[in-house]
Formats: C-alpha cells, structure tokens, sequence
C-alpha cells in the first residue's frame, strides 16, 4: 500500500437518509477506481462496506465503516454513514474523522428526515459538503424538483456543478459545468466516462447553471468578483481554485447528480472529490486541551507536529479481539510505535497498523497527519480516547451522544450462560456508545437500552452470532418518576431499646417541590446542636435511600428539597444507623401529606408521512395522549411534530408501519418528565402494591 501525505488525501464521509444508496454508491466508486474486481450490490450482499451479517440481512447500514480509493494522486477515504434515524449515532460519531461530507438525496424521494438532520451533523462539525443527488436511474427521479427543494431548506449557495444527461431510464451521463462538457457512461458498466460535446437540447440550460455557478463563485472573493465584471465570465483556471476556496469556506455546496446501482457519474464524482475537496492540511487547527489543567491548545494537522491520534469507533472482533479505528490527528505514526494513552494514563504499542477496505485490512508502515487507520488489541483504549507522544499530551474532546430512549430487560435463556452475559454485553457496548447495560436496583432486572427497539434487537443479534450467547428480551420498562406536589413537615424518630446500648434517632424535617428537572436537594437548618454535626448526613443518606424506592410505586423521588431543621439526641444511645433510620421514617411520613404523584417520560416525536396519510397519523397521536406541536409541509410529504409520552410510543414503530403502508418514518428523542394522568397512575400503582407486599413479607 502506498504512503500519502496529508495533502494528497481526502477523508469523504457519505451521509444521508436511508435508502439514498451511500453503500452502493461507495461500492461503485471502489470499482470505478479499481480497487476491486466486481460491482457489490447491497441487494445481493456483495457490498464491500455493508459486510457484517446483520447488514446483508437487513440490507442497510447498521454502522460506520471505512473504504479507500486511490485516484490519481489522491487517497480517498470514504466513512459509509447509517441513515435510519436509530442508528444515526454511529453516523455522528464517525464524522470527527472526515474533513468534508457528501450529502446523498433520494432522485425520487427528495429532501427526508435524515437529509435534515446529517445535514446538521455536518454544521456541528464545520464540514465542507457536496450534495448528491443519487439514483437518478429509477421511476419518477427529478433533478430540477430535487434541486428546488434543497435550494429551498439549505439556501441559494445551493447549486449544481452537473446537469443530468437524462433522467429516469433514460439517464446515461451528466454534463460539467465547470469544464462545460457532456460525460457518457454505460449502464450497469465500468463506470468510466466518454467525453463528448454537449447535446444541444441541454445546451442552454448549461450555459445558464454556468453562469450561475460562476457569480456565486466570484460572490465571496474580491479578486474574482473584478474580472467577473471586467470579463463578464471567469475563465476556468481562476474558477477550479476559486470554487475550491468557496466549497472549503463552506459558501458553496455543489450539487451533483449519479446513479450508484448503474455505475453512472462514478469517474466524475471521483475527480470531483479530488480536485474539490479540502485535504485534511487544509482544515486550519485542531482544538484539543493539555493534559494538565483542562487548557485549551492548538494543534496544526501536520507531520511536523507530536504524533496525536484519535479514536472514533470500536469494533469487537471475536477472533482478533478489540479493533481501534483511529484518525492520525497530527504528526507520523510509524508501525510498532509506543504511545500514551491521554484518556487512561496508560501505554500502549501500535503493532500492526493497518488500512482499513470494507472488513479487511492491507498492512501499512506508516500514517501521515490526516490519515485514516486501523490497530488490533490495543489494551485499554476505547473509543473517544486519544493517544500521542507523551512530551505533547493533548486531549481531543468526545461527541456526545443523546441518551437511550428506550430500555428492555435481559436475560440469559440458559442458567450456565448467566456468567458469560455481563462480559458479552460489556464488549459490545465498547462498539456501540448508544448503548447502555444496567441493573435496576428495584426490580432487580439488568436493563439493555438502547436508541429504538431496532437497536437493542441487533445487539442481541451479534450476542448470538459473536460469543454464541442466547438471551430474551422482555417488554421495556417506562422509567417513572415520583415527585411531591404540596410542601410538608413531620418528624422521623428511631428509638430501640434491646438491653445494653439502644438505639435513638429523633429528626424534623419539611419537605418541599421544586421545579422539574432539578433533583433533589438537602439544607442544614440546624441551630444550637440539636443534632450533633457527625450524625447529620446520616439523616441526608436515609432519606436518599428512602426515596430511591419510591412511595407510591417504587420508582424514585425526584424533584423534592428536604429542610432539616430540628432533632434531638442521646449520648449514649445516638449512632449514624439510628438518624439514618429517623430520616427515612421522617421521609415516609411527609409523604403522606405531601400529595406524591407520579411522572413519566414525555418524548420528542419528529413523524414523516405522504400527505395523504397526515390525518390519521394525528388521530392515533391524539389517542396515545400527545400533544400536536406543529405541521411541516416538504414536497409531497408531511413533518408532524408532537409530544408523546414514552409509555405509548413503544408499540409505534410497527404501528407506523402498517398504517402507512411502510412509507412513515419516525425520530424519537427525550423531552422532559411531566405528571401522569391520575386514572392510568392509579393503574400503575395497583399493579405495584403484589410485589410491594411481598418483598415486605420477605
């Protein structure tokens, strides 16, 4: 494998709604540039970067993966992106690796919920990005509608480089409008172009996109602008630098038009990214903090520079154990090299770096500033860690990712696999950061959450398929919430006498609501020693212990503030055990007066549908208890906005499904928690009282 410089390479992350066809489209691209022997499909599952079981089963992206193209001088790293919403996470973390994006859009379907929403990543990343408009082959594609409608969401620094040479069928090449020449490709064929003279039926409408990209160019730059007016043109040796400098400033976003499945505008996406698209070098600083005080630093992406690398994805191997893909934020890293772990405090040895093609990898000597690799069995590093030379520590900060919306309970089918089921899970959360594995202290159940019902399904797919362990899932659990409504005092009072030393405990407490959100709070407002100093956070642990099991129906108490404010005690007889026994009851008894009441999770629901099914999209929301927060219209389909509550969203997907014919989409996030309605809280807590009373027979 040939070495490259920061300068000579491009790291493209492919990002966008599913079923905009990033993957057939990165496979089409692997073969234009030779760098395999046949065009994968998706649908056949010959796909070089959709490689893992799940994937060729489900035929989409389930997680990020990695290619590379050599074109020309150029190295191309491609980042292949999920685009359903559930696993969009994988999506955002892979970003922090690429220096630009291309966006894909449906030719059929248009601008959708993804669109929007990668297209945000892209801002909260400052990527330069191009927008693609694939599949341009298929039943009902329109480049000009499409077009409009990105223009219309994203802004007039929206504008085609390409114009499609047909469409539908008919779709055979494109047209330049840099270089102002026609490219024709065989369906289904190499991917090479045939360069020819422009067809005089697209004739004018060229000349028109060229001089429409050639003022949006010269709108950003002075010195362009002047011999735009003195030529009234610019000539393309000013105009290729000029729209690179306007593409890298993000004031220009190309839009281009192809067909991945036919193999069609592969070469001239190619030359496109490597003649358009900024190099790592060209990204300016990186920020990061030193690794003493939290300060922050810069760093340049050179080789000049310490060695620094970043690593944004795990994935657990069976067989070679923990695989790191990383970015070389600065410097050279050189195979067998030592660095230090910033994250961990540890040390760690690169051996066997590698290049990463779909699932193999190609050995590799070394890796210059703004390269992309791969290392197996790092000890200790996980993803988001940075390594480097330990002269120049540097940290590189995290993404943060949004929290599960949704939780199962999980269990091993077989007795003797108990013991494997923490250690299985704990290896796939190193892959997958959306996910989390946790034991719930009341009921007792370990809880696998995850972002859908989607995404906990596949973990427990590669829990089978990798470590060859069986597990159920039982129906998710809504995590509700208790919180107080009216303020109350009482006191708490623990007296014991057994012979020899007793015990006594004796508190006053007021307890109060506070706003929701803000947890719980406890105040000291003890005055003259009616309670000796050591014994009062004895007081503060027995009521959080107290309210993480609830009152109503043992879910936890939140949103509360406590005001100790008097007690008394016994010299002989006072312990910790005693005042921490004297706080619960004191908690127990003001709740009683306190009018508890329950909370539950409210989320956020973004519903995309054909117009024609909006109505009864929002009469089934109105019957799960949300609340309509707005209506969007985009081009044939309809953006319902709602907040839902979570306990009536967990059959949705399917639901969805069935009432749009497949077509509806949907995005969940958590909103806030608010009261529950008083019939179904009741329901809640009579469904609680069998387990309460037998645990207290227990």
């Amino acid at each position: 494998m040939k070495i490259y410089d920061g300068a000579s390479l491009r790291n493209v992350a492919l990002v966008g709604h599913g079923h905009t066809g990033k993957t057939q489209l990165i496979s089409a691209l692997l073969y234009t540039a030779g760098m395999v022997n046949r065009l994968g499909k998706v649908d056949d599952g010959t796909s070089v970067t959709d490689y893992d079981e799940e994937e060729i089963q489900r035929k989409f992206s389930i997680s990020a993966s990695l290619a590379h193209a050599e074109w020309g001088k150029v190295k191309i790293n491609f980042l292949d992106t999920p685009g359903y919403n559930i696993f969009l996470h994988e999506t955002e973390g892979a970003l922090v690796a690429a220096d630009s994006a291309l966006v894909l859009v449906h030719a059929v379907s248009g601008i959708e919920v993804q669109t929007e929403k990668t297209w945000s990543f892209c801002e909260k990343f400052n990527l330069p990005r191009a927008l693609v408009i694939n599949q341009m082959d298929r039943d009902r594609a329109g480049f000009a509608r499409t077009l409009e409608a990105l223009q219309k969401s994203f802004g007039r620094t929206v504008i085609p480089v390409q114009l499609p040479s047909g469409e539908e069928k008919n779709f055979r090449g494109i047209v330049d409008l840099v270089y102002m020449k026609a490219y024709t490709y065989e369906a289904g064929g190499s991917g090479k172009a045939k360069e020819e003279e422009i067809p005089a039926d697209l004739a004018e409408a060229a000349t028109q996109a060229h001089e429409a990209l050639v003022e949006m160019v010269a709108e950003g730059n002075d010195k362009l602008m002047e011999e735009f007016f003195e030529k009234g043109t610019i000539p393309v040796e000013d105009l290729v630098p000029g729209m690179r400098d306007a593409i890298a400033a993000r004031r220009l976003h190309p839009v281009l038009a192809c067909s991945g499945l036919q193999n069609i505008g592969s070469e001239n996406l190619l030359n496109f990214v490597a003649d358009f698209l900024p190099s790592p070098v060209e990204r300016g600083e990186l920020e990061g903090l030193d690794g003493e005080g939290g300060n922050a630093i810069k760093r340049k992406i050179a080789d000049d520079q310490p060695a620094a690398v970043y690593v944004f994805k795990t994935v657990a191997d069976p067989f070679a154990g923990r695989v790191s893909y990383y970015k070389v934020m600065s410097g050279t890293l050189k195979n067998e090299a030592n660095l230090s772990n910033f994250s961990r405090g540890s040390a760690e040895r690169f051996s066997h770096i590698g290049v990463v093609q779909g699932k193999a990898q190609a050995a590799i000597a070394e890796l210059h500033a703004g390269d992309i690799g791969a290392v197996a069995k790092l000890k200790d590093t996980l993803t988001g860690d940075t390594l480097g030379d330990k002269a120049a520590p540097i940290l590189f900060p995290k993404v943060k990712l949004a929290d599960p919306a949704i939780s199962f309970a999980i269990e091993a089918k077989s007795r003797g696999d108990e013991d494997k089921l923490s250690t299985a899970v704990h290896r796939i959360l190193e892959e997958d950061l959306m996910l989390r594995f946790s034991r719930d202290p009341q009921t007792k159940e370990f809880l696998l959450s995850g972002a859908g019902q989607q995404h906990v399904e596949v973990a427990v797919s590669k829990l089978k398929r990798r470590f060859n362990l069986e597990v159920t899932l039982k129906a998710p659990k809504i995590p509700y919430r208790e919180t107080i409504r009216a303020k109350a005092e009482a006191q708490g009072k623990h007296k014991k006498q057994t012979g020899g030393h007793g015990q006594y405990g004796d508190c006053w407490i007021k307890m109060e609501p506070l706003a929701r959100g803000a947890g719980f709070e406890f105040v000291n407002d003890i005055f003259g020693g009616a309670i000796p100093r050591n014994f009062i956070p004895a007081v503060e642990k027995g009521i959080v212990e107290a309210a993480s099991k609830g009152y109503l129906a043992g879910y936890p108490v939140v949103d509360f503030r406590v005001i100790l404010f008097d007690g008394s005690y016994h010299d002989v007889d006072s312990s910790e055990i005693a005042f921490k026994l004297a706080g619960s009851k004191g908690f127990k008894k003001c709740m009683e007066q306190a009018k508890p009441c329950l909370l539950e999770p409210i989320m956020n629901v973004e519903i995309t549908v054909p117009d024609n099914f909006s109505g009864d999209i929002m009469g089934n929301l109105n019957g799960r208890r949300g609340r309509i927060q707005g209506m969007d219209p985009k081009g044939g389909s309809t953006v319902v906005k709602a907040q839902v509550p979570l306990a009536e969203m967990l059959t949705y997907a399917s639901d969805l499904t069935s009432m749009t014919q497949g077509r509806g989409t949907y995005s969940m996030e958590y909103s806030h928690y608010d009261v529950v309605p008083q019939m179904i809280a009741d329901k809640i807590v009579a469904a609680h009282k069998p387990s309460a009373e037998a645990e207290e027979e227990e």
